[in-house]
């Protein structure tokens, strides 16, 4: 039985609700799934154009922008979930729900995780694009990381370090482009479950309050701005909304709005006015609609303060 679907629509993946088609599409739930898929592939793509023969790793689809073309080549679905416990140490499935594994961790009163409550996503995610918020980072807990090279198949663990983690960042982001994340281990230490329930309720309790999850949305669209990056002309004026996350930054949302774009609209793409480094689907956005939005914030905030602002999205072309 083929494991290979073809012509999958890929809004039905994205917290969006937007994109086209994926020309070839696999899901996986173990690493004998992908053994198996990628032979299939093999015998697939020998009759592909070269450009066809592409793949993308799809996590939650939480903070990736489908184009309204869709993608030509083969999408793979990491859903190899799973968690499982050994003393303090936790390791999850990369296709496991980060939002399951901060309730693991509360249940086991694991401490570590607070800062994630209420994060949309797969751990697989988090850990390549080195997802974060309050101060936290999710690489201040990863142990090892073992990923799978597409080619060889060949099992690859690291640990913190290898891993090369920085904002926003990792390795598996930068360079190892055909290595999928099969699994992570965690490590945490014990604490109060209620002291740890009652600060990840309150992060979910943020996250409802200030973040427009009425309406679909990839999270925040750009990085936050290092403090460092504003130029002399605008420090003192940005300076009283400097936080740490994890060092000193300028709230990418603060400076959105100061540029007069809360509520600015291109089709049923609209910048939140809820949260404005959030771009929301208003019912029947299209990807060119929060594209055209994107490069309007961009040139306004860059004629405004100089700010070159940078995507934390992923975007997935044809």
């Amino acid at each position: 039985m083929s494991k290979i679907q073809r012509e999958v629509a890929l809004k039905d993946f994205s917290n969006y609700k937007i994109g086209g088609n994926a020309s070839y599409f696999l899901e996986i739930k173990t690493k004998e799934d992908l053994s198996e898929g990628l032979k299939e592939w093999k015998e697939i793509s020998k009759d592909l154009a070269e450009g066809e023969k592409k793949f993308f790793f799809l996590g939650g689809g939480t903070n990736i922008l489908f184009s309204d073309e869709g993608f030509d080549g083969l999408v793979i679905k990491n859903s190899m979930d799973g968690i499982s416990l050994d003393e303090d140490k936790v390791t999850t499935g990369a296709g496991t729900l980060f939002s399951n594994l901060v309730d693991f961790c509360v249940n086991n009163s694991l401490s570590g995780l607070e800062w994630a409550g209420g994060m949309p996503g797969t751990v697989g995610g988090a850990v390549r694009g080195n997802a974060g918020a309050f101060g936290g980072e999710t690489k201040d807990n990863v142990l090892q990381v073992t990923s799978i090279n597409l080619e060889t198949q060949e099992q690859i663990t690291r640990n913190r370090e290898d891993c090369q983690f920085s904002y926003r960042n990792s390795i598996f982001k930068k360079q190892k482009k055909n290595e999928i994340i099969a699994s992570v281990v965690f490590g945490f230490s014990k604490g109060s479950q209620e002291k740890i329930k009652e600060q990840v309720l309150k992060e979910v309790e943020f996250r409802q309050t200030k973040h427009p999850l009425e309406s679909p949305n990839v999270g925040s669209i750009f990085k936050n701005v290092p403090f460092d990056a504003v130029p002399q002309s605008y420090k003192t004026e940005l300076s009283q909304y400097v936080k740490d996350d994890p060092f000193p930054v300028v709230p990418t949302a603060k400076i959105i709005f100061l540029a007069g774009l809360k509520g600015r609209r291109v089709g049923d793409a609209m910048v939140s006015d809820k949260h404005t480094n959030f771009i929301v689907n208003l019912g029947n956005a299209k990807a060119k609609d929060v594209e055209d939005l994107i490069e309007i914030i961009k040139r306004e905030v860059r004629q405004k303060f100089e700010i070159t602002l940078e995507e934390e999205i992923m975007r997935l072309n044809q």
